[in-house]
């Protein structure tokens, strides 16, 4: 199974693609989308609406996670943030995915053990599960990685197909 994991951001998405069987992981690519800073809110939708179908034509996953809504201090943020999530979400709907949405919670609890643990020990865990250098994946890959993975760990739960 080919699991698209998608930690959404209207300045940069971050996104990374697996290969599992639940047990073993493979990573297949990471990287990040990051439309230019001075585009409006439409434009940047756009962007990371066209970048994650274009991953989904192009990887051809199973199955499309996505980080859920963290609860913001600022409104705004909160909002844009619901704008890129939607985008997302609907990339996958299109492709007639599977769409499951996960909370950093469930996400930090899956792959470290631990529902509160800290941006740092999610990036150990991710490194590890997939037996990549430290330093190899991007901050911003590192939490859509982890996302895949809830999924992957979860998988046999969740009844997507394998």
């Amino acid at each position: 199974m080919i699991v698209l994991g998608v930690d959404p951001g209207s300045v940069r998405t971050g996104f990374g693609a697996v290969e599992t069987d639940g047990r073993r992981h493979r990573l297949i690519e990471m990287g990040v989308l990051a439309p230019g800073p001075r585009l409006c809110l439409a434009e940047k939708l756009r962007h990371i609406h066209a970048g994650v179908a274009g991953l989904i034509d192009r990887l051809s996953p199973d199955a499309l996670a996505v980080e859920d809504v963290f609860h913001a201090a600022n409104t705004r943020t909160a909002l844009v943030l619901g704008h890129v999530r939607g985008v997302v979400l609907l990339a996958g709907a299109q492709a007639g995915l599977p769409v499951h949405e996960y909370p950093p919670a469930t996400v930090k609890q899956q792959v470290t053990g631990f529902g509160r643990a800290e941006k740092s020990q999610v990036a150990y865990m991710v490194t590890r599960m997939l037996a990549l250098s430290e330093d190899a994946v991007p901050g911003d890959a590192t939490d859509a990685l982890a996302v895949a993975l809830c999924l992957a760990c979860l998988q046999p739960l969740a009844g997507v197909p394998s």
